[in-house]
C-alpha cells in the first residue's frame, strides 16, 4: 500500500504547525487507499548539514543522517506542512531536505502551508527545491491564513472549505505517488 509521510516542517517552540499537521493526519487516516505517518522534524534533532560528501553521493556517515534517510526512504510520497518565515521556507525544513537526495527521488509531494499570506511564498520556494530532487509537486495546495484559519493567530480553526482542498491535495499526492512507483522500482 502507498505510504505517505506528513512532514511537520517547523521546530519552533509554540509552533502552529503541530495543530495543522495533526489536522492533516486526522483527515488522512480516514482513507483506505494509503497509509499515513506524521514525521516531526523536531524528533530528529538534525544539526546544520554536517556530512562531508554531497547528499547525491549517498555516503552518509552521521548516525542522525542515516536515521533520517531511512525514514524518508520508507515513504512513497509526502505532504509537507510548512509555515512561511520571511517570505520563505523555515531553516529547519530546508536543512532537513538538504541532508538527502536519492531518498526524495521519484516521489510526489503536496503542501499545506500557513502564514499571513497562507504560506504561499514558502511553497513557491519548496516547489523549486522539489524539482531539483526529482520530487513531483502536485498542483493543489492548502494555504491557511493566520487571519481567517486561526483564532488570535494561534488557535487553529480552519474554514470548512479547507477540508475540501486538503482532500484534493491528498488525492493528487496518492495518484502521483502511485504513478511514479515504476521509477522508484529501478
Amino acid at each position: 500500500m502507498t505510504k505517505i509521510g506528513i512532514i511537520l516542517g517547523s521546530t519552533r517552540p509554540g509552533r502552529n504547525g503541530a495543530a495543522v499537521a495533526q489536522w492533516v493526519l486526522e483527515h488522512a487516516v480516514q482513507r483506505t487507499d494509503a497509509e499515513f505517518e506524521l514525521v516531526d522534524l523536531a524528533d530528529y534533532k538534525l544539526p546544520l548539514l554536517d556530512e562531508a560528501y554531497p547528499p547525491a553521493m549517498g555516503q552518509y556517515t552521521q548516525p542522525h543522517t542515516q536515521t533520517w534517510a531511512a525514514k524518508i526512504a520508507s515513504f512513497d510520497g509526502f505532504v509537507i506542512v510548512t509555515p512561511e518565515y520571511n517570505h520563505s521556507v523555515p531553516g529547519a525544513l530546508k536543512n532537513a531536505i538538504d541532508f538527502l537526495f536519492a531518498e526524495w527521488n521519484h516521489k510526489a509531494v503536496g503542501f499545506v502551508s500557513y502564514g499571513s499570506t497562507g504560506g504561499t511564498r514558502a511553497v513557491e520556494h519548496l516547489r523549486l527545491i522539489a524539482g531539483e530532487l526529482y520530487l513531483a509537486d502536485v498542483r493543489s495546495q492548502v494555504a491557511l491564513s493566520l487571519f481567517t484559519d486561526f483564532e488570535n493567530f494561534s488557535v487553529f480553526k480552519p474554514a470548512d472549505s479547507q477540508r475540501d482542498t486538503l482532500t484534493t491535495t491528498i488525492n493528487e499526492v496518492i495518484a502521483w505517488s502511485d504513478a511514479l512507483a515504476p521509477l522508484r522500482a529501478n
